[in-house]
């Protein structure tokens, strides 16, 4: 009787990952059509009265008016704001929603809307699709994506990009902690580690590097071994030309111009 029910499991497990395929396949099929995108995180607990939240509107304006399209996890708090300022801006306006038991409302500033079942799936579709992050103060989840974004840029796993944060006071207790417990005490990451992300409190700043990095007027984490795909770095960049590798060997190789 027990073995029937592990059969019966297992079946259930292959059939899963036909679900789990479709997903990708649909998602993929609506994200490629974007064009350039940013992907914007922060909290879905962010008031309208709170500055962020009129920072992360006036971040996806600028975004918009500099021809990317504007990507969130499609809820309420910076999400919706960066959603609002995307149209605003005369843009594209992606939501990457989340199938939760308590139910996320969609916010009604979205053009294109996706929902998703499996959350690892919609974390593919941030990486893949943008050409860089923008973070404003944020819960687990906002934090989930900026170290996720710092590990695969850190292991060589994307091409790297501007992962930029915005908001000196929410995040200055953060990196203290990283630089003096995890780089200094334990010895944990490494002080190039900190070139992977830039802090500001300026939208405009951050809107800028990556304008400027898509652009290809700035290289992104420089001491880091470039990818084929990447413009030939030089000596005087502090990078060895040799240190290549196949565009094949990142995630999202075939988005790039």
């Amino acid at each position: 009787m027990k073995s029937k029910h592990i059969k019966a499991a297992l079946q259930h497990e292959a059939w899963r990952t036909l679900r789990i395929m479709s997903e990708f396949v649909d998602a993929t099929d609506t994200m490629v059509r974007v064009g350039p995108a940013v992907a914007v995180f922060g909290s879905a607990r962010t008031r309208p009265e709170r500055p962020e939240y009129a920072q992360a509107v006036e971040c996806g304006k600028q975004l918009a008016q500099r021809g990317f399209a504007v990507i969130t996890g499609g809820g309420p708090g910076i999400m919706e704001a960066a959603n609002k300022g995307a149209l605003d801006g005369g843009g594209v306006s992606v939501g990457l929603n989340i199938s939760l038991p308590f139910e996320q409302k969609p916010n009604p500033f979205q053009s294109v809307e996706l929902t998703f079942r499996y959350f690892f799936i919609r974390k593919v579709m941030f990486v893949k699709h943008a050409r860089g992050f923008i973070i404003f103060p944020g819960g687990f989840g906002t934090m989930d994506e900026l170290f996720e974004s710092l590990t695969l840029i850190q292991t060589l796993k994307i091409v790297p990009f501007p992962v930029v944060l915005v908001g000196m006071a929410f995040w200055k207790p953060l990196l203290d902690w990283m630089r003096t417990t995890l780089a200094e005490e334990f010895g944990t990451i490494s002080r190039e580690d900190f070139e992977l992300f830039h802090v500001t409190d300026d939208v405009g700043e951050a809107v800028n590097i990556v304008h400027e990095v898509h652009a290809g007027r700035r290289l992104w984490a420089p001491k880091l071994p470039r990818f084929a795909s990447d413009p030939a770095p030089t000596e005087e960049e502090g990078i060895h030309p040799r240190r290549h590798f196949k565009g094949d060997a990142y995630l999202g190789v075939d988005n790039l111009e």
